[in-house]
């Protein structure tokens, strides 16, 4: 379990019935949004699919766009303001959409593949 600090927050990415997936919102990355996030914690929403190279959830969170960026890597954590949504990337992608970058995944990311649309997310603060 990972310790939250001033600059990072630990929380669990969890499919409801299948896994769970340590993550990490990143302040430094964009400290607003991360903020807000941080805040609104815990979120739950339901897996939809960001073509093949990620899901994403619709989180209700209202943040500008925020150190805009459209391509990501494999484990990167950002949020789409337009849709409000919060996506996890599985895959290195580039979208056609800007979006603010938050976090990473930092273990068992190939797990994603495995949610499909419509299950349960659950992101939570892993202190419990």
């Amino acid at each position: 379990m990972s310790v939250n600090s001033v600059s990072n927050v630990s929380l669990i990415l969890e499919i409801k019935g299948k896994f769970q997936i340590n993550c990490e919102l990143k302040r430094h990355l964009s400290p607003k949004t991360v903020g807000i996030i941080t805040r609104s914690i815990p979120l739950t929403g339901n897996v939809h699919k960001f073509g093949i190279s990620g899901i994403y959830f619709i989180a209700e969170i209202t943040s500008g766009v925020e150190r805009a960026k459209c391509e990501f890597k494999k484990g990167d954590i950002a949020f789409y303001p337009l849709g409000k949504c919060i996506c996890f990337f599985y895959k290195d992608t580039k979208s056609s959409k800007s979006m603010t970058p938050i976090g990473k995944i930092n273990t068992n990311i190939d797990d994603l593949t495995q949610a499909v649309v419509g299950d349960e997310i659950l992101f939570y603060d892993d202190t419990g």
